[in-house]
């Protein structure tokens, strides 16, 4: 399902965080969800929802660089593979879906 290559890159990139970094880095990612939540009743295409998916976009630099077709398909993985999806559910059941939908708004305003 994923590239093994890429997986051990990610896997090492994390390892070489210090504790405390990596305690940063999730608490980092938890304010970065907790934003999405709070975004959801004001919509994918929002200010607050696409100052989301930037916050989104910086936070994944500790792990990867995606580009925009890399950023679609992480945020449709996040919906597509269950143990991402129950990760996702922990927080809010609608949030995989909204990242989903931000995300797409986010690449097509870049697009245009």
């Amino acid at each position: 399902m994923y590239d093994p290559e890429i997986v051990k890159a990610l896997n090492q990139k994390w390892k070489s965080n210090s504790a405390a970094d990596k305690q940063r880095i999730g608490e980092e990612g938890n304010a970065v969800y907790e934003g999405f939540i709070q975004a959801i009743d004001k919509g994918p295409d929002s200010p607050e929802a696409q100052v989301c998916v930037e916050a989104w976009r910086r936070h994944m630099a500790h792990f990867c660089e995606p580009n925009d077709e890399q950023c679609l398909g992480l945020a449709d993985h996040y919906n597509d593979d269950p143990r991402l999806k129950a990760n996702f559910d922990k927080f809010d059941p609608r949030l995989a879906a909204f990242v989903r939908e931000a995300v797409k708004v986010y690449v097509m305003k870049k697009r245009r």
